[in-house]
């Protein structure tokens, strides 16, 4: 019976990341159809937004991978299953994944994961940590890629007797919506960032990281300034450097040395990124490795904006190239100064028609509701079993 399920969601920290927002977003959903709702959690900015009434929140130190850790949170966990009655844990990284994993087994309870990303592994002892995520009942995927990629790299840990799946993330298609924008906030964006409006925008959002390919969106700039001498544009990379400071200060001498200081703008972060799309001409996607989904790229759709992104990973599947957004080859500067030129010379009627296309594949594929009665079906059919 859906009122007797009792969900508990574990998950490092509640920041602002697709798996942090898909846990936050789950959460809320399932109270919705009168379940029970619990995450488990480090802390994180999301933390303030939680309905207390909806969803229950627990503070242990999950995040950490120490294992005396892992396992002190294994007991806890194990207490809190027992005391709530939980139905259902969900593990959303791997050091949690390994504390819900002992604490599921001792209390003989429904265990699922979702794989968020293409974990690194350079021996055969990180591959068995990460191998965690795979050891649950119902194991997610969040994208065909992703779903790919445990397939190729842990074969010999899945068990066919396991449910293993693709549940595409979702995002709130009403809080990225173009019609919801107020003119008050576009004008208090542009005064923050000193953008006049007579400026082409083109905007790279994502934290300062070298696999996001920064550098080479740098690169693309210089040879698009070089292309479109008249045209008056500024570039924003939007996206903080979370300490890594020598990495920022590479590209800010990047910038120098390509004399592109008049054109390419730094900002850390921004609270409204709706808005931040808005003002945009054009959104890149650059990463020169591969997004596990790219919410990037359906973000900007979802906001009715043309995007540019790699051809790698997630983003070939979110983005319906030449209909939605276009592809460049990942890690090619000049691919990516090709398709800003072939954007920024579309006339209006072609990027509203794109910016419809791209709505409609977001609505469609990739939005909240979706996500969410996707998980609830499989959460049911697990206890149903």
């Amino acid at each position: 019976m859906a009122s007797k399920l009792k969900v508990l969601q574990v998950i490092p920290r509640l920041g602002y990341g697709g798996a942090e927002t898909g846990c936050y977003d789950l959460a809320h959903y399932l109270h919705e159809q009168d379940c029970k709702s619990y995450i488990v959690t480090s802390g994180g900015e999301l933390i303030k937004y939680i309905d207390k009434k909806k969803v229950k929140l627990i503070k242990l130190p999950v995040q950490s991978k120490n294992p005396l850790i892992i396992l002190i949170n294994s007991i806890a966990l194990t207490l809190l299953i027992l005391f709530l009655n939980i139905s259902i844990v969900h593990a959303r990284s791997r050091a949690p994944a390994w504390s819900c994993y002992i604490a599921t087994k001792i209390t003989r309870r429904k265990f699922v994961t979702t794989f968020h990303g293409t974990y690194n592994f350079k021996n055969s002892i990180k591959k068995f940590y990460n191998s965690i995520m795979v050891k649950s009942d119902v194991l997610i995927a969040g994208s065909n890629f992703i779903f790919s990629h445990i397939s190729e790299n842990y074969q010999k840990f899945l068990n066919s007797k396991k449910k293993f799946l693709v549940i595409f993330r979702g995002i709130n298609t009403e809080y990225f919506d173009s019609d919801t924008i107020k003119k008050k906030d576009i004008v208090k964006l542009k005064a923050t960032w000193k953008i006049d409006d007579n400026k082409k925008i083109i905007l790279l959002p994502g934290r300062l990281t070298a696999w996001k390919g920064q550098e080479m969106f740098i690169e693309a700039i210089n040879l698009f300034k070089q292309s479109n001498p008249e045209l008056d544009f500024v570039a924003v990379i939007l996206g903080d450097d979370q300490g890594r400071t020598v990495f920022r200060k590479k590209l800010e001498r990047l910038v120098e040395q390509f004399n592109l200081t008049q054109n390419i703008k730094f900002v850390d972060n921004c609270n409204l990124m709706p808005v931040a799309y808005y003002i945009s001409d054009v959104i890149v996607s650059s990463s020169i490795e591969p997004e596990a989904f790219g919410r990037v790229s359906v973000e900007a759709q979802a906001m009715k904006k043309p995007i540019i992104a790699s051809n790698i990973g997630g983003s070939k599947e979110t983005v319906i190239d030449n209909k939605t957004g276009l592809l460049f080859e990942s890690g090619n500067p000049k691919s990516l100064c090709d398709k800003l030129n072939e954007i920024i010379k579309l006339d209006t009627l072609t990027l509203d028609l794109m910016g419809r296309e791209g709505r409609k594949n977001v609505i469609n594929r990739f939005n909240i509701e979706k996500m969410c009665l996707n998980t609830y079906s499989e959460y049911k059919k697990l206890v149903n079993q």
